[in-house]
């Protein structure tokens, strides 16, 4: 659904992509907690989406964006990522009539809204905003993109009860 959104020349500026990206996970979370639509697939959408768009962060984004800056910005990221992969394994193995579901989905939520919301949007694209001009966000998100839509032609969520070990590590600053 999102790569079909940009990939039409509309933006591929880093920070719009993943700040639309949060938007459309934002959409999914709220059709699954209010039951909107068949729950396993929305869930399952929820879950491709949040483990491509964790990848393109860890593996792309991050590395690019690392500078005194932004480096303690980006440490407690990829702590805040493995705390979400570890909240979503949970649910990926669990059925959905589980008692426990709801509860987990709750605070995958908050874990993602507070993460998306409070440490990206507000501290770290701003950052990222002063240090890097239009046009090499814009080669970044080029870049992040492609590798989402690749990703996203898998099951990525499959790959995150794998992840749940120790954080994604980052270049030093």
């Amino acid at each position: 659904m999102l790569g079909k959104l940009f990939h039409g020349g509309v933006t591929t500026d880093a920070v719009e992509l993943l700040t639309a990206q949060h938007e459309e996970v934002d959409v999914l979370l709220e059709r699954l907690e209010k039951g909107d639509g068949n729950r396993r697939e929305l869930f399952m959408q929820l879950a491709n989406n949040l483990a491509a768009h964790a990848t393109i962060e860890e593996k792309i984004f991050y590395p690019a964006v690392m500078a005194k800056d932004t480096n303690e910005l980006l440490q407690e990221s990829v702590e805040e990522h493995l705390a979400i992969k570890r909240v979503l394994a949970d649910l990926i193995t669990m059925k959905l009539d589980n008692d426990a579901f709801e509860a987990k989905l709750s605070v995958l939520a908050e874990q993602v809204s507070h993460h998306a919301h409070k440490e990206e949007e507000d501290k770290l694209f701003p950052e990222v905003k002063k240090l890097f001009s239009a046009d090499e966000r814009a080669a970044l998100g080029g870049e992040m993109l492609a590798m989402f839509e690749d990703l996203m032609s898998g099951s990525p969520a499959m790959d995150i009860p794998g992840e749940t070990e120790v954080a994604s590590p980052l270049p030093r600053a």
